[in-house]
């Protein structure tokens, strides 16, 4: 696969297993937070673990915002979000105060807050992902199949861009995708095949 592919380093954590999600696939994913790597990229991933607030405070302090939103809204370049990474493209988040996002998607991030007394936050463990809408990235996945989740707060959207939900004491959305912009609320780096099924079809959009 000759496509360029960046792992986007905003110091928000697992870029290393990511990285190593696509060497699985024969793809040489390079590291990086410079901005013209960034935009000679063909396609684009953002990671990340930690806090909405930290995150975008870390995009913003190294000058990422501006060359994110150019390469992914405007060029259109594949864009893949993972957990953080997926938050960070609403318009708001409420973690640690409210913080405004990337606003690629018009949609929230909120606390999670299942109706069971009984189920612990965060989210941590294997859950299962039922199928909305069609998404090139669940190719040759089953529907309903477990992924890895680790989180506290989920993804709130009005708009038609859910392609999969999952439920813990409350439907929440896993993934979204709008044109070329798929995001996951699980983390595929660590859902073993079916997550690097999810890898390897990323690789194969075509840029």
């Amino acid at each position: 696969m000759s496509d360029n592919v960046v792992i986007v380093d905003y110091r928000m954590g697992n870029l290393r297993s990511v990285q190593k999600a696509f060497e699985v696939n024969h793809c040489q994913a390079i590291i990086s937070n410079n901005c013209n790597v960034i935009e000679q990229a063909d396609k684009i991933v953002l990671p990340g673990v930690g806090s909405f607030k930290d995150g975008m405070k870390n995009l913003d302090s190294l000058g990422l915002i501006d060359v994110l939103s150019q390469e992914v809204v405007q060029n259109k370049k594949p864009f893949l979000g993972i957990c953080l990474g997926m938050h960070l493209i609403a318009n708001t988040g409420y973690e640690n105060g409210q913080t405004s996002g990337l606003s690629w998607v018009d949609a929230e991030v909120v606390r999670l807050d299942p109706t069971a007394e009984n189920l612990n936050i965060p989210h941590v463990g294997w859950n299962s992902v039922k199928y909305k809408n069609q998404s090139d990235l669940y190719h040759d996945i089953e529907d309903n199949h477990d992924f890895y989740f680790v989180h506290s707060y989920h993804f709130k959207t009005l708009e038609d861009v859910v392609s999969g939900t999952t439920n813990y004491g409350v439907e929440f959305v896993s993934s979204i995708q709008k044109n070329n912009i798929n995001a996951f609320q699980f983390h595929p780096e660590k859902s073993q095949t079916a997550g690097l099924k999810i890898i390897e079809n990323f690789i194969n959009v075509e840029a």
